[in-house]
């Protein structure tokens, strides 16, 4: 049986592009560095996105860990990455993704084609490493679209009563999320805790 940690990153600065953590994202990954220091962690994976890469830093340099940046891992859309986007019209981008799952957007990928791309990662390296304990720092739309593909909505509906409806408010920063996956079979264990925060 695999374990996955999903970690979203720390809070970023708001501006657009590939941005850095803030102050405030800085602390929160080292808190989450610590968290992990007494769990048996074997490899640590992350985004390609800055927020993330730096996130998953401190808990491979806490963990004496390498960092493996992997494409999957990215959000399935980034402000910036459609070149004279507002903000604005990223968001409306972003939320027609997140009702309508299958609507691929100018740039990125549909929330159905994120969750997929996760659901790979997952069993890729599940079967290379299929007793191991794995952290994956990526992104709250990316951990949401990939539940929403994997795990039946009455089980979702266990963490939230109207998951299917605010999924996108429901994975705070440098919140912790773990699954197991065995025999083809993903199960959700915490869902974006952030207690040690």
């Amino acid at each position: 049986m695999a374990t996955i940690y999903f970690v979203r990153h720390g809070i970023k600065e708001r501006t657009i592009g590939d941005v850095p953590l803030s102050k405030e994202g800085i602390v929160q990954a080292g808190l989450t560095a610590t968290f992990f220091a007494s769990k048996p962690i074997k490899h640590v994976y992350a985004s390609p996105l800055r927020r993330a890469t730096e996130t998953a830093s401190f808990i491979g340099s806490r963990l004496g860990l390498p960092v493996v940046v992997d494409m999957r891992l990215r959000e399935r859309a980034n402000w910036g990455d459609l070149p004279g986007q507002t903000f604005e019209e990223f968001v409306g981008m972003w939320d027609q993704c997140s009702q309508d799952r299958q609507y691929v957007p100018p740039v990125g990928d549909s929330a159905q084609q994120a969750g997929e791309r996760l659901e790979i990662f997952v069993r890729d390296v599940s079967s290379v490493n299929p007793s191991d304990d794995v952290i994956a720092v990526t992104h709250g739309g990316l951990i949401t679209d990939f539940l929403m593909s994997v795990i039946p909505l009455d089980e979702l509906r266990q963490w939230h009563p109207k998951f299917e409806d605010v999924h996108t408010q429901l994975v705070p920063e440098c919140s912790v999320t773990q699954i197991e996956y065995f025999a083809g079979e993903f199960s959700v264990i915490h869902f974006a805790d952030t207690d040690h925060l």
